[in-house]
């Protein structure tokens, strides 16, 4: 005989209440034994069973996690951008030659053009369409197609770029854009929470998510030496096509510009600081370029083992006592240095009044500081102090002078 619609309730929701399928010590109750046992113990009362219903997740709800927030208040302000350059393939050197040319004439070939294409992101600063993206996105590229995220296409002009920071920025016809909102990077902590938003090989709107590894990672750790930046690292995952994209802190704020700048990394990401960024970003707006204050010498940071080297290196041609610091290893002709009277051998103290440590940062108050305005440096050399007065100017073009400070 079958239980009552009555009794499968009890029984259900004795089991709902944890006490088995009507077990008591070590047997199993018949029916009849059941319903007794509920008779003489009517604190046993049946369980009313509730259908289990799922979670709603509705994108309007108060269900959205932080991450999905920041994805929703700064996705649609975040772009894609498609360039394209014309490439011209270099002849081998030989044929370049007046001598190949006087005899080969018309025979010699004329080097092949071809159009590159490649894909990056961006993100909008203000309503009427500034935008910002990475240098190597839009470079070598005088117009470049910007998608936004609802679909529509503008043609955007690359107003200016910074190879030096990484940084460009390009200008759309456009009005009533959504707009990023822009953190800072400085007052970040390590461990902090880090979302990147772009378009990595090219799957448009991809949201990946990680910490802050590090910060004021040196263009030489990061294997880029001849950059001025001090990159953010963070292990939320920036493949090629997240270039020019934000990386986010909690709040949906910008902290900075995504950059795939290392095709080897893994599990790396690095970012320019939002400051970095701006400050360019600014210049370039205003004047179509970035003018970077140069002195004209080549610096390490000294160790014990380098000391040695270079004392037991004859071609330096000075010797030095210290085993730490910043040594300048060269100064370069007709340079701001050259001129102000820096020396190979001399140990940098200070520069701006502001001690110094290491070549970056030297290299960090160097770029604060003001083209053709004085800047003191505090050296010692041969045990002695002097200040020395430089007035840095601007960053001579790769063809005019193809030394690194």
């Amino acid at each position: 005989m079958g239980l009552s619609s009555k009794q499968l309730a009890i029984y259900f929701g004795l089991l709902a209440l944890g006490g088995g399928a009507g077990l008591i010590g070590s047997r199993y109750l018949n029916e009849q034994e059941l319903t007794t046992q509920i008779d003489e113990n009517p604190q046993i009362v049946p369980a009313t069973i509730k259908p289990f219903a799922l979670p709603s997740y509705s994108s309007s709800g108060d269900n959205l996690n932080f991450i999905a927030k920041a994805v929703q208040k700064v996705g649609p302000a975040v772009v894609r951008i498609d360039a394209e350059r014309e490439i011209k393939e270099a002849l081998p050197d030989a044929l370049e030659q007046p001598f190949f040319r006087r005899f080969f004439g018309e025979e010699i070939p004329t080097p092949k053009e071809h159009l590159e294409r490649g894909t990056g992101s961006g993100f909008i600063l203000s309503s009427d369409g500034k935008l910002l993206t990475n240098a190597h996105v839009v470079e070598g590229a005088s117009q470049v197609k910007v998608t936004l995220k609802n679909g529509q296409i503008y043609t955007g002009k690359v107003i200016g770029i910074d190879p030096m920071t990484d940084v460009a920025v390009v200008k759309i016809q456009a009005a009533q854009l959504p707009v990023v909102a822009l953190g800072r990077a400085e007052n970040l902590q390590p461990g902090e929470w880090a979302i990147a938003i772009g378009n990595p090989l090219g799957l448009d709107n991809t949201v990946t998510v990680g910490i802050i590894s590090a910060l004021g990672r040196s263009s030489s750790e990061v294997g880029v030496p001849e950059k001025r930046v001090k990159f953010i690292q963070t292990d939320a995952a920036i493949n090629p096509g997240n270039s020019g994209g934000p990386l986010l802190n909690a709040k949906g704020e910008v902290i900075g510009i995504n950059t795939a700048i290392r095709a080897d990394a893994q599990g790396l990401g690095f970012a320019i600081p939002v400051e970095t960024a701006t400050r360019v970003a600014e210049q370039l707006f205003s004047k179509g370029k970035v003018e970077h204050p140069y002195l004209g010498i080549h610096m390490v940071t000294l160790s014990e083992e380098l000391q040695k080297q270079i004392n037991q290196n004859k071609d330096f041609g000075f010797k030095i006592d210290d085993k730490e610091g910043v040594i300048i290893i060269r100064v370069v002709p007709n340079s701001p240095a050259k001129q102000a009277g820096l020396q190979a051998g001399d140990l940098i103290l200070a520069v701006g009044e502001k001690t110094v440590k290491t070549a970056n940062d030297v290299q960090e108050q160097v770029e604060q500081s003001e083209i053709g305005q004085t800047l003191e440096i505090e050296i010692k050399r041969k045990g002695e102090i002097k200040l020395i007065s430089v007035r840095p100017r601007a960053y001579p073009k790769p063809q005019e002078n193809d030394e690194k400070q």
